[in-house]
């Protein structure tokens, strides 16, 4: 029986015009990438506080203010600069008109980060509270929002506040559901902006911080001065730094930037700076050296500022523009002549660092030669397993990795939102599988422990058929830009065997691809440990205090189950947890973490460091059984 068409009656009343507030609040999307609840560093109650944080780099850039004040504290923020202030007359329009900003006038706002004035719309519009007030030679205007709707615009006041201007706000809960602000990655944020405006001092929940040496304090920040191969170089140019060095970790790890801007997802400049970089240590040894083993191990920052930027995305996190600006050089020619020169010369008057260098590639090229006939057959292995194994149960945007060119924008959007589930077991991956969004989400199985490869060379991820098959699972085996998931989730039971197999796969991830996890993408699943009900309403609780809570507010004796493990949650269930309001548990490293101590100190030989820790913890355990008895 053919299906029934439905009839859609099409005129007037169909065509509707929003205005700019309920625009933004319809397709936040458009304005500031995924929203998620603050677990991703990308989420977007960061891109809201980097919109406002924006406007106050901009203003030192151009030589006003040298201090920027922030504090985050109960989900809401509060941000103060003291650059020369929004003219008072303008205060309203410049938060709540779209095509209202200075930065339309590339005098006033050459080199900015933002490109058209949007940016704190759309924090106005997606914030449950607003608050603006400039203040600007020893007057003060105040205008106050919600959810982008003014609520009160205030006089104009004699003041004695220095000028600048001061943004407070609240992210809409009923938007960004569950939020929170993971404080790490705001201090991240933070010191990336303190590299790229050396002398700037910003003071975040009232500790200051402050870099003197640009690129050159970012990389010794993330580098360990017993593991980098030589000194860090650092080179200066007319709207162009660069530092660089290699060490003994594998894969690629490049920060760049653009006008300020952390382009997570590379761009233009990045692509110029990789192809230069291979081409000027080409021709300064006079040697063809594989691309891969001159780029292996390398750790580098590079920012450039360029006129009127052109970014694949409203969030800034790709640069798409080809050139420095109008009728200038291309962006590869820009980068070529740059390190073409000053690396070069640098090459040329540092002749132990050259040395070093060359080793270090040397050592790239014997190792990619080593592993060069078991890779192919590990390839080969790998094709044919991905025709009949079910260790991977692929999601549908994946089916043809190739963007749709009509709707680029939206493929884009969804690859931010993949996830790929690495579980333990038939009944764990059985019950995700059931219940996945199977438009954006993919589980791999694992089949019992994974080897412990600290210390191992990278041929054990080839000889290893877990490993083999997974690093193709997620195309990484020639580096990030391949990535085929966002979100790597690891959801393993929350018992003794459950945490070591996670332990094993954070070791894998740390020991062969440290930058999936320095890039924010992988993550710990929490699922809950209880389930609390009655007849009228079943409550689901991820930890003891959950529980008790939720046995007070049942009463009556409710029913209560203690999930042993993800196999006992049932399909129906499972689905609740990884869904819009899934919790997860980022995996960070901190500024100052080393990642081979850390793995040594964990996953090493029992070292007294551990021996210690576990001895300090099984009396925490011991105290809290005993309390739990009286």
């Amino acid at each position: 029986m053919a299906e029934e068409k439905v009839m859609v009656e099409y005129n007037e009343d169909s065509i509707r015009s929003l205005d700019w507030r309920e625009h933004i609040r319809l397709r936040p999307g458009m304005y500031i990438g995924k929203l998620g609840d603050g677990s991703s560093m990308d989420d977007g109650i960061y891109v809201l506080l980097k919109e406002v944080v924006d406007n106050c780099i901009d203003e030192y850039t151009m030589g006003f203010g040298k201090q920027v004040e922030i504090t985050v504290a109960e989900g809401s923020v509060l941000i103060r600069d003291y650059g020369r202030g929004i003219p008072l007359g303008k205060v309203v329009d410049v938060v709540s008109k779209i095509n209202t900003g200075a930065k339309y006038d590339s005098k006033a706002f050459q080199k900015s980060v933002g490109l058209n004035g949007v940016g704190t719309k759309a924090v106005n519009a997606l914030s449950s509270s607003f608050r603006v007030t400039s203040y600007r030679d020893g007057r003060a205007k105040t205008a106050e929002f919600e959810k982008g709707q003014l609520k009160k615009e205030h006089k104009e006041v004699a003041t004695s506040e220095p000028n600048g201007t001061e943004v407070s706000f609240t992210p809409d809960d009923s938007v960004f559901k569950n939020y929170h602000f993971i404080q790490d990655y705001n201090i991240n944020q933070i010191w990336n902006y303190c590299y790229l405006n050396a002398g700037l001092a910003i003071y975040f929940n009232g500790k200051k911080y402050l870099s003197k040496n640009g690129l050159l304090d970012l990389l010794t920040n993330k580098t360990n001065a017993e593991e980098i191969r030589y000194p860090i170089i650092h080179l200066k140019g007319e709207d162009i730094e660069l530092a660089l060095t290699h060490t003994g970790d594998y894969g690629e790890e490049i920060y760049s930037f653009v006008n300020g801007q952390h382009t997570t997802q590379g761009g233009t400049h990045q692509a110029a700076f990789r192809e230069a970089f291979v081409k000027t240590i080409r021709d300064f040894y006079k040697k063809d050296y594989d691309a891969a083993d001159i780029r292996q191990s390398i750790c580098a920052a590079i920012s450039v500022r360029v006129q009127e930027p052109v970014f694949e995305s409203q969030t800034k996190t790709k640069l798409g523009s080809l050139t420095t600006y109008e009728n200038g050089p291309s962006m590869k020619s820009f980068v070529l002549d740059f390190l073409s020169k000053e690396l070069d010369n640098y090459l040329h008057k540092n002749a132990a660092v050259a040395e070093a260098l060359k080793k270090r590639i040397e050592q790239s090229e014997r190792e990619r030669k080593e592993l060069s006939g078991i890779r192919k057959l590990a390839n080969e292995r790998a094709k044919k397993a991905n025709l009949h194994n079910k260790k991977l149960r692929d999601c549908r945007i994946h089916l043809n990795d190739e963007p749709p060119a009509r709707n680029k924008e939206v493929f884009q959007q969804r690859q931010l939102e993949s996830t790929i589930f690495i579980t333990e077991g038939d009944s764990a991956s059985g019950s995700i599988t059931k219940t996945r969004n199977v438009e954006s989400q993919g589980v791999f199985s694992l089949r019992g422990k994974p080897l412990n490869c600290f210390g191992l060379t990278k041929k054990v991820v080839y000889e290893n058929e877990e490993f083999n098959l997974l690093q193709h699972a997620l195309n990484i085996e020639e580096g990030l830009e391949g990535l085929r998931y966002n979100n790597i989730v690891i959801a393993t039971d929350a018992d003794v065997d459950g945490m070591h197999i996670r332990l094993l796969i954070m070791t894998f991830f740390l020991q062969f691809f440290p930058d999936l996890v320095r890039n924010g993408h992988i993550y710990i699943l929490e699922t809950p440990l209880f389930r609390v009900r009655n007849k009228q309403k079943t409550i689901y609780c991820y930890n003891e205090e959950e529980k008790q809570k939720a046995v007070a507010e049942l009463g009556n004796r409710p029913e209560i189950t203690r999930f042993k493990g993800l196999g006992e949650i049932s399909p129906d269930e499972f689905g609740q947890f990884i869904g819009e309001d899934m919790r997860r548990e980022p995996v960070l490293l901190t500024k100052d973490a080393h990642i081979q101590k850390l793995l040594q100190e964990f996953m090493g030989k029992n070292t007294p460091e551990r021996q210690k820790f576990i001895i300090e913890n099984l009396i925490v355990e011991k105290d809290l059984a005993e309390e739990a008895a009286a």
